[in-house]
């Protein structure tokens, strides 16, 4: 008998409909954010097998080796994806989904790592069903103080969670919201929201709780210490790089876009060139929190 468990993040619902329930029992990230909610459902994964149409190849890039894989197909009117741990490993898994990303079966091979598959099949459905209402799938570290979430993004290997990791050791009443992939939220009243999500890379912080945005902040390594506030085109760059969508998808991005366009002019947004030292939490707090 299947079994269908609901999750609400960011106030967004999504379902995962399993034949063993035990499958997302051990995935313990799912926890915190587990029921339905009032809110609508943005898109159900079922777990069974399909049978794969003719494809044609929409999107791949291989950003890194050891890195995971997605590559992207057209079937139809539908879309696969095919899931491979790194770039050199076989495919593990397959997601058909519908073309608006509101429904798709997942068929998982029998060497399959669970938590990769699952984790990657709801953050790829959760960033496409939701990108033309409103919400950004980040690729960020972000850390809450006073009632405010501050999100600092940068290119892999820049120092998003070293930086994160400072604010807590020397910014009084810091707290770790999420470290990888928090969920921002253009609200109904024009303010911007980032919540926590089950996905937040490999620092174990699967909070459920959203806070408004205080600052967003781009992360460079640098030989020294400087902030300095960011002009939009910047901002809208450097936030450009850091969310998950098929951004070469018209429909998709002009969703996205006017997501983005409001967050750039309505959240101050900075730019610092830093060390990996408390002096750089001294300076991005007291510059940002003011």
């Amino acid at each position: 008998m299947k079994e269908k468990k609901y999750y609400t993040v960011a106030e967004s619902v999504f379902s995962v409909t399993l034949d063993d329930e035990s499958i997302m029992s051990g995935l313990s990230n799912y926890a915190p954010f587990e029921g339905k909610g009032d809110y609508p459902l943005a898109f159900d994964v079922s777990v069974e097998s399909f049978e794969e149409s003719d494809k044609e190849l929409y999107f791949n890039e291989v950003i890194d080796k050891d890195a995971p894989l997605i590559k992207v197909y057209r079937c139809g009117e539908n879309w696969l994806f095919e899931m491979s741990p790194t770039a050199v490993e076989p495919c593990c898994a397959k997601l058909l989904s519908n073309q608006d990303f509101s429904q798709a079966k997942l068929m998982i091979g029998e060497k399959a790592d669970l938590h990769f598959v699952i984790d990657t099949s709801c953050m790829l459905m959760y960033a496409f069903s939701n990108a033309a209402h409103g919400v950004l799938e980040m690729h960020a570290s972000v850390i809450e103080n006073q009632g405010k979430g501050y999100l600092f993004l940068g290119k892999s290997g820049t120092g998003k969670s070293t930086h994160s990791r400072l604010w807590l050791a020397n910014v009084p009443d810091s707290h770790l919201l999420n470290d990888d992939n928090p969920i921002v939220r253009l609200c109904n009243d024009g303010r911007v929201w980032v919540f926590g999500s089950p996905w937040s890379g490999k620092t174990s912080c699967y909070i459920n709780k959203g806070v408004p945005v205080g600052g967003i902040v781009k992360l460079s390594q640098a030989p020294e210490n400087r902030i300095r506030r960011c002009a939009l085109p910047e901002a809208y760059a450097a936030l450009y790089s850091s969310i998950s969508g098929l951004k070469m998808n018209r429909e998709m991005y002009d969703g996205l876009h006017e997501t983005m366009e409001k967050t750039v002019v309505t959240v101050p947004f900075y730019h610092l060139d830093c060390l990996p030292d408390a002096d750089a939490a001294f300076l991005s707090s007291k510059t940002i929190m003011q």
